[in-house]
């Protein structure tokens, strides 16, 4: 897929995090319509180790030297969740697009601040929900839609990996840690993303590591207007995954959801219990060829840059996922049902 305007987005990455080591880079630089042009961290000998590894031309021992290239188009921003929100805005304040880590701010009321950076800047910003591009995740939407599963009545996830490690930025509550913004993202997004709606109250409940202050096993239920979707999320469990998506006449399993490896096929499972089959029949698969997921989402948003096209996800829905989560903080602290608040955008 080739740059509409015959040029690909020159990429500036910044930080070293290992998000960008391993998933972002790699990912650029084997697609057709982004380079990766420049790395910054605070540590110079690591831009400069990351450039050598990676061929990447320029490297920088500080962010604003990055942000003040005039030859980097977009930048990725894979800094720690206190960072997304301050760092996403000078980089638009330069002039550049912001492709930003999930999840995009610390709150809700953080991440609204977004909204008119963008508008007055005239630059893209998105959240790097890179799930929601997913050919099979847009697979499972389609059979909802097509109504082959009956009615969407719910949908529950889980998620879940082991560490401990009082080092990791997971564990810094002013930092934004915890597990629920860090992958109770996950199925937060793509059950709004299924339903095709937001949820009109939440319930959440957390346990809190009282080493680190913050979340460690995080449990909610989310109610739409025509269902609920319940999840369970740790920082401190075995790692798994796995999501199951029930209709009234059947059930769609998706299997490693989250973080399918990208030279693995994937496949959907897909139960009808209409009649239709003969009782222990097996069930169908709907494969779908091996895809790096961050690539895709990589490619649709410099597609954007290039066409002129709003972000394929926009920030709003970004700011509606913090709504839901703000939400189950609260109902975590006030142990009732809540309801996501509205957020004003911050004026300038």
């Amino acid at each position: 897929m080739q740059p509409s305007n015959g040029r690909k987005t020159r990429w500036g990455i910044l930080g070293v995090a290992k998000i960008a080591i391993d998933k972002i880079i790699p990912a650029i630089q084997s697609g057709q319509t982004g380079q990766v042009m420049a790395i910054a961290s605070r540590s110079m000998d690591k831009a400069q180790a990351a450039a050598a590894r990676f061929s990447i031309p320029r490297a920088y021992g500080a962010y604003e030297e990055l942000l003040a290239d005039p030859d980097v188009d977009a930048i990725y921003n894979p800094l720690p969740n206190h960072l997304h929100v301050p760092w996403s805005m000078r980089a638009l304040e330069a002039g550049k697009h912001v492709l930003c880590e999930k999840p995009i701010a610390r709150d809700a009321a953080e991440a609204s601040q977004l909204l008119a950076v963008r508008e007055r800047t005239g630059r893209l910003v998105q959240e790097a929900a890179m799930v929601r591009t997913h050919p099979r995740w847009l697979g499972a939407r389609e059979i909802v839609r097509s109504g082959r599963i009956g009615e969407l009545r719910s949908m529950s996830g889980f998620f879940s990996y082991f560490n401990d490690s009082p080092a990791n930025v997971r564990h810094q509550p002013d930092m934004g840690g915890g597990g629920l913004l860090d992958i109770g993202f996950y199925p937060i997004t793509m059950s709004r993303f299924m339903f095709e709606a937001e949820p009109a109250r939440v319930m959440g409940l957390l346990e809190i590591d009282p080493r680190f202050g913050v979340d460690r096993l995080a449990s909610a239920i989310l109610e739409f207007p025509r269902g609920h979707a319940i999840f369970t999320c740790s920082t401190q469990l075995a790692p798994y995954q796995n999501v199951d998506i029930l209709g009234t006449r059947g059930r769609i399993g998706v299997e490693i959801p989250w973080s399918m490896p990208h030279e693995r096929p994937s496949r959907l499972v897909v139960e009808v219990r209409d009649g239709s089959r003969a009782a222990g029949e097996a069930a169908d698969e709907i494969w779908f060829p091996a895809c790096d997921q961050w690539g895709i989402h990589c490619d649709r948003f410099c597609e954007a840059i290039a066409k002129g096209q709003p972000a394929p996800v926009p920030i709003e829905d970004a700011v509606a996922n913090m709504r839901v989560i703000d939400a189950i903080f609260r109902s975590a602290q006030s142990g009732r049902w809540e309801k996501p608040c509205p957020v004003v955008p911050v004026s300038e």
